[in-house]
């Protein structure tokens, strides 16, 4: 059996993995995550976002990571970097994804540890993320050392339309820049 792998996404590899990154963005979806799409999402949808990550990717204002295994890919992260003058020891977490029949197999810490340790190497000492409150994602980003510093009900819709609460999490790497 092929091990899983992790792997940094770059612009020349993005359109390999970019169908990929689509079947596990309907696979979450569809399980019910909240991530800023609703249970219409479909393929072509699904491909305009990956793309719109393109230039971002190209600029070094996001970085992607996946894990692939037996060359499907089966859990990806994103990071947004703050590019703002005042801003820049900061960065976002974002769609940290693990598809439905990989998940609870350590995917996801594997994924954290390559960004937080490419997040130190880039001297953002602050990462923050938002997800659904109550939902098990909270459980996993307090246990790798996110705080809580909030909720704010009513946030971000459910794919099925349901408005649900979100809780925001920061984690401090290293003092600020100077």
């Amino acid at each position: 059996m092929n091990p899983a792998q992790l792997r940094r996404v770059t612009l020349e590899s993005f359109a390999h993995y970019r169908p990929g990154l689509v079947e596990l963005l309907l696979d979450a979806v569809a399980d019910g995550a909240s991530i800023g799409f609703l249970n219409d999402l479909d393929s072509a949808a699904a491909t305009d976002y990956f793309n719109s990550l393109s230039v971002e990717i190209s600029q070094g204002d996001r970085l992607l990571w996946v894990v692939v295994k037996n060359e499907a890919v089966v859990a990806s992260v994103q990071l947004a970097l703050c590019q703002k003058p005042n801003g820049r020891n900061r960065a976002e977490v974002q769609k940290l994804l693990v598809r439905t029949d990989c998940r609870r197999h350590g995917l996801g810490s594997q994924l954290m540890t390559a960004l937080e340790s490419e997040a130190r190497h880039l001297k953002r000492g602050l990462l923050f993320l938002d997800t659904e409150t109550g939902s098990p994602a909270e459980d996993f980003y307090q246990g790798l050392g996110y705080q809580r510093a909030g909720q704010i009900p009513d946030y971000a819709c459910s794919p099925d339309g349901t408005y649900r609460p979100t809780s925001l999490y920061f984690k401090l790497l290293q003092g600020p820049r100077s």
